[in-house]
């Protein structure tokens, strides 16, 4: 990586592009410490410390939850609309026509979806405002508005900053914000494990197998997001004027964790809220009830959890992945697969494929998600956000940022055949 990122400087355009995100990264942070007027920020510290479902959100966002900050909701919004986009464009017979008409249908898509993302933002921040005013002392509906507007104006700042690293960075802009906010964390978490070992609350040893946990666990997430299934597709050869075409073997890639991160924000999102509206009923014996056996950490929550993992990522690797279409282009361009019919049977062969390879994803997914319980019952270390989605985050992106990085040096450098 070291070596990469050093070839990369060298080359001018690289380094344009290496500046210009850097410097959208940053002024993601600094806006991460400009607070919403009319909040008491100290007051609402104290309540996201007290609540699972909030100090998620801040982890995500890297502290600017906490700091009730401009960009306190993150690109959230923006990724649950461009879920619901997806899911839409297989329900919505105009959405499925755009996204076949290649760039211009794209562009109407990418254009539904920041509509979508604002409407979500403005309701996730109404919501939010709404579930934490005692922050805010006496609230008026002009003080609710105004807390609302700015939240939602950050999120679509965010959202364009994201589009910029995109279009003329390096990496996926909205990708690298969420990792920007995870990785700035890290400090943090870091002195709390000095301060633990200064006042004896872990031994040298708990930090050493965390230490060598988090590298197992690093190492099986780098596996799995670069495992494959290669399917053998051959094609025909085929006589055009003077000229041969096909003739080739090649293969169909089906990635072990083709879903990404998805399922497991769906399967959070499911198992917080209910708790999250458990404890605005205090005293409630159904509420109290529900706590003690779904809170987090409990036996029946980690089971449901990975359970919904499991489902998810099911269902949304048959959403993006349609064998049927596969099975269409392969034959569209005069290719089989080796020992299976053209046509209905490579969809069935395909789709039978694809149900194994996506088992073992999800159980990965479903075990890196649940690894945190165990890690604290094996470390005995104190609120320590370790596995789970940041991580599965951090190492996603940064071996995608990197892979592009590589791209464009191979392009750069690519001599062909004959100097």
């Amino acid at each position: 990586m070291i070596n990469t990122l050093k070839a990369a400087w060298q080359i001018e355009e690289l380094r344009r592009k290496l500046l210009f995100t850097l410097a959208m990264l940053f002024v993601f942070r600094l806006g991460a410490h400009i607070p919403v007027p009319g909040v008491d920020s100290k007051i609402f510290a104290d309540l996201v410390a007290s609540n699972t479902l909030f100090g998620f959100f801040d982890v995500i966002s890297g502290g600017a939850f906490k700091n009730f900050s401009v960009f306190a909701m993150s690109i959230t919004p923006y990724i649950n609309a461009s879920i619901i986009m997806q899911l839409l464009t297989v329900v919505i017979p105009h959405l499925e026509r755009l996204a076949k008409e290649g760039e211009e249908g794209r562009k109407r898509i990418t254009q539904y979806t920041r509509y979508l993302t604002v409407v979500l933002a403005f309701l996730q921040a109404l919501g939010t405002t709404a579930a934490l005013r005692q922050a805010m002392g006496n609230p008026s509906v002009y003080t609710y508005l105004l807390v609302a507007i700015t939240l939602t104006a950050g999120t679509a700042l965010l959202m364009w900053l994201g589009e910029q690293i995109t279009e003329k960075g390096i990496g996926n802009g909205i990708s690298l914000l969420i990792f920007a906010g995870i990785v700035s964390s890290l400090p943090a978490a870091l002195g709390s494990l000095a301060e633990y070992l200064k006042t004896g609350t872990i031994n040298f040893l708990s930090l050493l197998l965390l230490l060598v946990i988090a590298a197992i666990v690093t190492a099986g997430i780098v596996a799995v997001q670069e495992g494959q299934r290669r399917i053998p597709v051959q094609y025909a050869k085929r006589v055009v004027g003077r000229r041969v075409y096909g003739g080739q073997t090649t293969h169909l890639p089906l990635r072990v964790n083709q879903a990404g991160v998805i399922p497991v924000i769906f399967a959070s999102s499911i198992m917080m809220f209910p708790e999250q509206i458990a404890r605005w009923f205090v005293g409630n014996s159904v509420a109290e009830w529900y706590l003690s056996v779904f809170s987090w950490g409990t036996f029946l929550h980690t089971l449901f959890y990975a359970l919904l993992i499991i489902g998810f990522t099911y269902f949304y690797t048959a959403v993006i992945m349609n064998p049927v279409d596969m099975a269409d282009n392969i034959k569209k361009h005069g290719g089989f697969i080796p020992g299976i019919r053209a046509g209905r049977p490579t969809a069935e062969y395909i789709s039978k494929v694809m149900a194994r390879v996506t088992l073992a994803g999800a159980v990965f997914l479903a075990i890196i998600a649940i690894l945190p319980n165990f890690v604290l019952i094996a470390t005995k270390i104190p609120n320590i956000y370790f596995g789970g989605t940041s991580l599965l985050i951090v190492v996603g992106v940064a071996l995608d940022t990197m892979k592009q990085m590589e791209s464009h040096m191979l392009m750069r450098s690519y001599q062909g055949f004959i100097k």
